[in-house]
């Protein structure tokens, strides 16, 4: 593990000093699961991006073309 010294504003501490008590973790799995949760979120979206740039509009509206135009079922539709 690395310590880290990290300035941040005390009504933040506070927010995240209770939070983790209401979760019953300690404040640093609380700031640790909150920074992983984060790189993930932008992992993803780099990840979808990278994606999104190997897609073309001429194969999507292709794959879109052999999906048969039926009603969906009972369970499937909107209310």
């Amino acid at each position: 593990m690395t310590n880290i010294t990290v300035q941040i504003p005390e009504s933040l501490r506070a927010a995240i000093e209770e939070m983790a008590q209401r979760d019953g973790i300690s404040i640093d799995q609380f700031i640790a699961l909150a920074t992983a949760e984060k790189l993930s979120a932008l992992m993803t979206a780099d990840y979808l991006g990278q994606r999104a740039k190997r897609g073309n509009r001429h194969d999507f509206e292709a794959a879109l073309a052999e999906v048969p135009d039926v009603e969906p079922e009972p369970y499937d539709k909107l209310p």
